[in-house]
């Protein structure tokens, strides 16, 4: 049986005064894709994102969530619906520790965010702090746990970021540059943690590593001046000439200078 469709994208432009980012974006991403999202600088990819989270409403064109219109629903509400975002930049609260962080954002999942952090211990919430134990544990991140945020490297940063999105047990995933910045051993745990993400989640990805984003995704879409270019595997997208001239060559040919 063919998995439904959870998102569409019907016809999305945006536009910033007489500068038009987006043009005429149509696409539909069904559960479980795992979607690659590269193309040149400027092309509208982050837009698009802010799009989808309701971050930016777009100019014209709807944006629909199982089947239900969302273009003007606000961004807080497509979260709490499971559409998450990871940024370019880090979101974390830097003056907490890691497991403060986790506990905050299961909070929320749990309509507990008005309880504040402080008062908040194991006693009195014991199911929470299980919770957050035992994705501590899966993650590997034990002698993480009590760490100050912002005396964590840039690249263990960037991983807490993109598994506290996964904590929520969203729906769509959608991962702004998840290893931009990162070593090679740092790129390797977070490309092995997005291979084992459950299946059912549906994944959309903007990633400049070639590489990682090519390994990850089943299906490719290329961003060029605001629309589509190319939607298709991955195979089909790395072979496409127009693709190699504007995009996969230069990038390539720039990480081997």
């Amino acid at each position: 049986m063919e998995n439904p469709v959870i998102l569409k994208i019907d016809r999305v432009g945006m536009h910033f005064g007489g500068l038009e980012i987006l043009k005429n974006v149509s696409l539909e991403v069904k559960k479980g894709e795992r979607i690659g999202i590269i193309g040149p600088n400027g092309a509208g990819k982050t837009t698009f994102f802010n799009i989808l989270t309701g971050d930016l409403k777009p100019s014209s064109g709807s944006i629909y969530y199982k089947g239900e219109n969302i273009t003007n629903v606000a961004n807080f509400k497509r979260t709490n619906a499971g559409i998450v975002r990871t940024f370019q930049r880090n979101n974390l609260l830097n003056e907490l520790t890691v497991l403060d962080n986790l506990l905050l954002v299961l909070q929320r999942k749990h309509h507990l965010q008005n309880v504040w952090f402080k008062k908040r211990n194991e006693k009195k919430y014991p199911k929470l702090f299980e919770e957050a134990n035992q994705l501590i544990k899966t993650w590997g991140l034990e002698k993480r746990a009590n760490e100050i945020v912002k005396k964590l490297s840039y690249g263990e940063q960037r991983q807490i970021e993109i598994l506290l999105g996964i904590a929520i047990n969203p729906q769509v995933l959608l991962l702004d540059e998840p290893t931009a910045g990162m070593s090679q051993a740092e790129t390797d745990y977070i490309v092995d943690l997005l291979h084992n993400l459950p299946k059912d989640l549906t994944v959309l990805i903007i990633e400049h590593d070639l590489e990682v984003v090519f390994g990850l995704a089943d299906r490719m879409v290329v961003l060029y001046d605001g629309g589509i270019l190319i939607d298709g595997d991955p195979n089909e997208v790395r072979n496409d000439r127009r693709v190699n001239e504007i995009y996969i060559g230069k990038e390539e040919a720039a990480a081997h200078a």
